[in-house]
């Protein structure tokens, strides 16, 4: 089994909890408070451990709050190589409204970084990389911080060469990553959700086909090797210059979105590592995707519902 390593810039406390009915004015008065170490990259090694593996997370932390997450991290089974920032790691909340289960979030902003500090924590995960063997599988998942130059994830593909490095992220940073590919090394895998891969298209993406067509478009255009795109309760596809592939989850109870990209992207991670071809990777992938909006509030994938739910995930090659 190859070694995976975790790359998390913005890591955060994440706190949950529930009140009867969400209304501006009184004061709303929360129960069942949950708090759990999060961010993308910390969230997929979380994910990979809960499902068996071992992960090593690369994570800049910062602060009381950081310190926290360290804490909160120790009886997860995650490794942490720990780079310490200046400032406060950052929280969010997660309120559930118990009358409609509608799901209200609330992200603070991280810290500020500078070019430098960006330059030096790329050469700790270099040296993680390195420590960890080639054949790894890096993952870098989550926001980045302000201050951070969008072409973070270009730099690191050639960082941590050739290990294969599976990227998931958001805002500048993705449509940087987009629109200015780097054909001599391009990333293994690019993942996205519906919303951000219709955002980049510039148009909607209605069916199975659709999506398909414009992630094949972004590896005919160099941006990684594989591209793979979630389109919600339909599960996600998968393209490579050959392959096109729909993975279909079955129908789940949903108690939260929140944490099933991260276990899709640790589900998908650990599969490849282990061995898997693409098709068994993106099955592991979409069943951890499934088990996650089972959980309540911030969790994350449960073994053994990803157990369960992977036989009935079915893959489909579309022409």
């Amino acid at each position: 089994m190859s070694e995976i390593l975790t790359v998390t810039l913005n890591p955060c406390l994440d706190l949950s909890a529930a009140t009867p009915q969400v209304s501006a004015g009184p004061k709303l008065r929360l129960q069942d408070p949950r708090e759990e170490p999060g961010g993308g990259g910390i969230n997929v090694a979380r994910a990979i451990a809960a499902l068996g593996g071992q992960a090593t997370a690369a994570a800049a932390l910062g602060g009381v709050t950081g310190a926290r997450v360290m804490k909160l991290l120790e009886p997860s089974g995650v490794t942490v190589a720990r780079f310490r920032i200046e400032g406060e790691t950052r929280q969010s909340l997660a309120v559930t409204e118990e009358e409609t289960a509608a799901q209200y979030r609330f992200v603070m902003p991280g810290p500020l970084w500078s070019g430098d500090l960006a330059a030096a924590f790329l050469t700790r995960v270099r040296e993680e990389s390195q420590r960890i063997g080639a054949g790894a599988v890096v993952v870098l998942s989550g926001s980045q911080p302000q201050g951070v130059p969008d072409d973070v994830a270009q730099e690191l593909a050639r960082q941590v060469a050739p290990s294969r490095l599976i990227v998931d992220t958001s805002g500048s940073a993705l449509s940087y990553l987009v629109a200015h590919p780097d054909p001599q090394q391009p990333l293994f895998a690019l993942r996205m959700d519906l919303r951000e891969s219709e955002a980049l298209a510039g148009r909607a993406l209605d069916t199975v086909s659709d999506s398909l067509d414009f992630a094949q478009s972004l590896v005919r255009g160099g941006v990684a090797q594989v591209v793979i795109l979630a389109r919600g309760a339909e599960g996600s596809v998968l393209a490579s210059k050959t392959l096109r592939l729909h993975c279909a989850p079955p129908e789940v109870p949903v108690a939260s979105k929140v944490g099933a990209g991260d276990s899709f992207t640790g589900g998908f991670a650990l599969a490849l590592a282990q061995g898997a071809d693409l098709a068994e990777a993106l099955r592991m992938g979409t069943a951890a995707a499934s088990a996650a909006v089972m959980t309540p509030g911030s969790g994350l994938c449960r073994a053994e519902d990803v157990a369960r739910l992977s036989a009935d995930c079915q893959i489909h090659t579309l022409p």
